[in-house]
């Protein structure tokens, strides 16, 4: 397999580039930057292209080693605190009485996989995924998006097993909620 001509490579990937990475960094500046580098990255190693793997599968692999670069850094640059009190929003999910319990059983959703194959399910997602405070969202990307092993988290963002187990769990909790309300729930409606 031979890679196409880099002038092609902007409106080929382009765009598939760009939602992969705003669906991680939740910033779009950050994204199409993110993009920039890769393309470059990907110039001066293209000759250097093997083609086990599809010019795209390439790109992105290139893009994911960008990204886990960007969370490396953001993490030594500034502190991303949870903007709010992530236990009281849990918290609030569940009996107060029996705290085993939920306050409100999770709703029943028609078909997830056909939701997967919409655009307006990712949009919801995406917005879901917004709102979630940033280091949640990074573990939550970088976990069940990316397919990053806890260990390899704990090395990209400087923290302890239990912590990053703490903090997917409140993402997809928060997720989850989001979801119902906006997709799945009665908003949403069953789609």
């Amino acid at each position: 397999m031979t890679l196409s001509h880099p002038d092609t490579w902007l409106d080929q990937h382009g765009d598939a580039l760009y939602r992969y990475a705003v669906m991680r960094v939740r910033d779009s500046a950050m994204a199409e930057d993110l993009v920039q580098d890769t393309l470059l990255s990907a110039l001066r190693a293209k000759d250097s292209f093997a083609g086990a793997a599809a010019e795209r599968t390439w790109l992105i692999a290139i893009l994911k080693n960008k990204i886990i670069d960007h969370y490396r850094r953001s993490r030594h640059e500034a502190p991303l605190p949870d903007s709010d009190d992530p236990d009281a929003a849990i918290e609030a999910m569940f009996n107060e009485a029996d705290e085993d319990h939920w306050a409100r059983m999770p709703a029943v959703w028609a078909n997830p996989d056909t939701a997967l194959e919409q655009a307006e399910f990712w949009r919801a997602f995406q917005l879901c995924l917004e709102g979630l405070p940033a280091r949640q969202a990074q573990v939550f990307a970088l976990t069940e998006l990316d397919g990053l092993t806890t260990e390899e988290l704990c090395k990209v963002l400087e923290a302890q097993p239990s912590n990053v187990w703490v903090m997917l769990h409140r993402a997809r909790l928060r997720l989850r909620e989001c979801l119902e309300q906006g997709w799945f729930g009665a908003a949403g409606g069953n789609r």
